[in-house]
């Protein structure tokens, strides 16, 4: 049976680090930094979030296809930013190879360029380094970071969240920009073909404008978005835990919902147990959406690829997948 850390990634040593950081500094935590601008003359912060792709470029290196992997950059950095409801400002990135391509590395920016268009956000700089003999040729490395603005009235911290709330999980495209370095083992191992794995590729799903306008609807009516988690490495549990006060639990119910076909092969042709797969994958969904039960009715409505997964009980703030 394959699993994450035996590909390699150890979630729980992660998640150690983390505890560190958030420790040595106030400003670090949730999924996004926020800087209090208030002493400068408005009541605003400044929201920074940063992130790369992963081992996803390996797919990308083997099928010599780039032009989306820059949407996941932009993606996963965004994504970060809008759960403390932040509105995207600008995106910088940092593009590190042995050596210029340039067919290859305008495809990248391209991709780059219109994950920041799904964002309604500019891309405002960045930096490109060539690295010969630090990187293989033909490959390459990326990151990103985002900056955005939220009123500090408008904060989302998951701090109202109480018991009967309602979980409604927005669906993702497959397995976004997360758990590849095991499905790079279950691909080894199965000797899957070029046509499957471009499968993989699908660029990760930019919530930006979805999460503006359930909020917008949900404030002409009288009511708000209580938490949001965008679902990355560690699955839902890992990830919500984050957003939720310590005197709730949050039970997810994942008959309520259809995994994505691509993610059943990888758990056949893999082995992989089922509390493994929820561990590491987003399991179709990618970011979860917490509101009080008499509005969860109006996201449903607004947001076709919005479904309930779950509710908020009493607890000590746990998440729940059963």
């Amino acid at each position: 049976m394959i699993t994450y850390k035996k590909s390699g990634v150890d979630i729980n040593l992660s998640d150690k680090f983390t505890e560190f950081l958030e420790k040595k500094s106030k400003a670090i935590g949730g999924f996004a930094g926020l800087f209090n601008i208030k002493d400068y003359g408005t009541d605003c912060s400044l929201v920074a979030s940063t992130d790369g792709v992963g081992t996803k470029l390996k797919l990308a290196f083997a099928l010599n296809i780039h032009n989306t992997i820059g949407i996941d950059l932009v993606a996963m950095c965004v994504n970060d930013l809008i759960c403390v409801g932040a509105k995207p400002l600008f995106f910088l990135d940092y593009y590190a190879t042995a050596g210029l391509d340039l067919e290859r590395s305008k495809k990248i920016i391209d991709g780059i360029m219109e994950g920041c268009r799904q964002s309604n956000m500019i891309l405002l700089g960045g930096e490109t380094a060539e690295m010969p003999g630090f990187y293989k040729n033909g490959e390459y490395d990326l990151a990103g970071f985002a900056v955005g603005i939220v009123k500090n009235s408008e904060i989302i911290d998951g701090s109202k969240v109480g018991d009967g709330d309602v979980i409604i999980g927005l669906k993702s495209s497959g397995f976004h920009s997360n758990g590849f370095s095991l499905i790079r083992k279950v691909i080894e191992r199965k000797k899957l073909n070029s046509s499957y794995i471009k499968r993989l590729l699908t660029p990760t799903i930019i919530y930006v404008k979805t999460i503006n306008n359930i909020r917008k609807h949900l404030k002409n009516n009288g009511g708000d978005i209580l938490s949001l988690a965008h679902i990355t490495g560690s699955g839902i549990e890992g990830n919500l835990v984050r957003v939720i006060p310590k005197h709730v639990n949050c039970v997810i119910k994942k008959s309520l919902w259809k995994q994505p076909r691509i993610m059943k092969d990888i758990q056949k042709f893999g082995n992989i147990s089922e509390e493994e797969m929820f561990k590491t994958f987003n399991m179709g969904i990618g970011m979860t959406i917490i509101v009080k039960r008499e509005h969860s009715g109006d996201v449903l409505k607004i947001e076709k690829n919005a479904l309930v997964i779950g509710e908020v009980v009493k607890g000590s703030g746990k998440v729940i997948i059963e």
